[in-house]
């Protein structure tokens, strides 16, 4: 028979109200006692609240890295213009210097073919 039944027949066989509280009372101690961790069993109204929470937090997240990316792409393009300036430079400078050398090294080849 069922603790469910049997607790039924002794409620209904209970002389008076304060023997069926304890009748009561036992059957959710053993029930405690069987189940100890049945407080901390998620419901599906938990899980459901948890799955919008994290759904909330997932859809900060994207937006923050959205912004963040942007950001990013930002500077690099800041980043990219400053190096392109920067070779720009460096090849004029390259070719302030290249094109005296090159002179002075015909002037000098012509130089030792009188020489010769």
């Amino acid at each position: 028979m069922s603790s469910v039944v049997a607790l039924y027949e002794a409620l209904t066989s209970a002389p008076d109200d304060r023997t069926r509280a304890r009748l009561i009372a036992d059957a959710f101690e053993r029930r405690e006692d069987r189940y100890p961790h049945l407080p901390e069993l998620a419901t599906q109204g938990h899980v459901r609240e948890s799955e919008l929470r994290l759904q909330k937090k997932i859809a900060q997240v994207q937006a923050n890295l959205k912004i963040e990316i942007e950001q990013v792409r930002a500077d690099l393009k800041l980043d990219i213009e400053r190096l392109r300036g920067e070779v720009a430079r460096i090849k004029i400078d390259l070719l302030k210097w290249l094109v005296p050398l090159m002179f002075a090294q015909v002037a000098a080849i012509a130089a030792l073919v009188k020489f010769l």
